[in-house]
């Protein structure tokens, strides 16, 4: 009951971090000329928005640190490597995508960090998350990640066979991917008031049902003995990824108040890529990397759109498959308002989540 309440503490302490104190840090940003730069060659609609007060993932991300912390702290639930790592992540590259938001506030121009700058402070951080994630094991022996590759548990193939350097490198190089891939497709889809926080608060939310239901069924459990007949799941610290999940969602939550259209606040790339990045370690740590496909659906339909318009460009010599990439400006210029596109990105969005989710728990019947 105790862990259930730590739980529900820490997603009521840190929305109401976001929900109260937001007004605050948006006249701060509004003091310290924090403004968002926007495209001219970008949908018109989006010009009123010039000025609007961004990095606002500053504030979800100090919302969640504050609402993990005192509600472990309060319940005697002390915080775990699991936890700890999804943290750091998340603070990681948050300050990656500040440093950006920064130049572009201070240049007064679109581009901060340059492409390959902001790629390597994405490795740097992955990198380091990879290798201390294979670190700390429990008493039976267990790390927060494991050097194989997961869908709902691990599959059979581990980098390890490779031998161990070598499987270490992959090990890497495939946390690496997965982080970046996830960070910058929540910053793809970052396009509209409300749609990467709305998306992410039902990503994310996702780990809440697979961290608990993981630690209801976890092998490490008193109650339950996996000679029944039941696949019990491995996974380090199941019900700390719940809580710091839950953390993570009442603050965007509560962001989201102010965040929808019209946005009195804009998450910028601090709050995109934290969230992109809670999203990998979050699927790393509870073993389901893969699964994220499903479970981040939205974002892969975005970051997809670009890709697709892109390669299409170069083949075709300048013809386009979409008036314009990320896919929701495609339908801005086709007429839609911008609450309608975020409210059916919302809908597809809770449906992919719904499909991984099912997933997860049709694989546990199957068993």
């Amino acid at each position: 009951m105790v862990r259930v309440r730590t739980l529900l503490t820490a997603g009521a302490l840190s929305l109401s971090f976001t929900l109260f104190l937001t007004p605050l840090f948006i006249r701060l940003f509004t003091k310290l000329n924090w403004g968002q730069f926007i495209r001219d060659d970008g949908p018109k609609s989006h010009h009123v928005k010039r000025g609007t007060p961004t990095m606002g993932g500053i504030i979800f991300i100090l919302g969640t640190l504050f609402g993990y912390f005192t509600a472990t702290l309060l319940f005697d639930e002390p915080p775990t490597a699991s936890g700890l790592l999804v943290l750091l992540m998340m603070v990681g590259l948050g300050i990656v995508g500040f440093v950006d938001d920064f130049l572009k506030t201070r240049k007064k121009q679109s581009l901060g960090l340059g492409g390959w700058a902001k790629i390597a402070g994405q490795v740097i951080v992955a990198a380091l998350f990879a290798l201390l994630a294979i670190g700390f094991p429990n008493s039976q022996g267990v790390t927060p990640a494991s050097t194989s590759i997961s869908f709902i548990r691990d599959l059979p193939l581990d980098f390890m066979v490779f031998g161990t350097i070598v499987g270490v490198i992959l090990y890497v190089l495939w946390i690496t991917l997965l982080t970046a891939a996830a960070s910058n497709a929540v910053n793809v889809t970052d396009g509209l008031d409300g749609l990467a926080s709305g998306a992410s608060i039902l990503a994310i939310g996702s780990f809440v049902i697979i961290g608990f239901w993981q630690f209801n069924q976890s092998c490490f459990s008193e109650n339950l003995n996996p000679s029944d007949g039941y696949r019990c799941y491995d996974v380090r610290d199941p019900l700390d990824i719940a809580i710091v999940a839950t953390a993570i969602v009442g603050a965007v939550l509560g962001f989201l108040w102010w965040n929808t259209n019209p946005a009195k606040i804009i998450m910028g790339d601090t709050g995109s890529l934290a969230l992109g990045g809670a999203l990998a370690a979050l699927a790393v740590v509870s073993r389901t990397e893969l699964l994220l496909i499903l479970i981040g659906g939205l974002f892969v339909i975005e970051t997809g759109s670009v890709i697709v318009q892109r390669a299409y460009f170069k083949l075709t010599r300048g013809k386009r498959i979409f008036l314009m990439s990320p896919i929701h400006h495609h339908f801005e210029l086709k007429g839609w308002a911008e609450v309608t596109i975020v409210v059916r990105f919302w809908i597809i969005a809770g449906l992919l989540v719904a499909a991984g989710v099912g997933t997860f728990y049709l694989e546990w019947l199957a068993n």
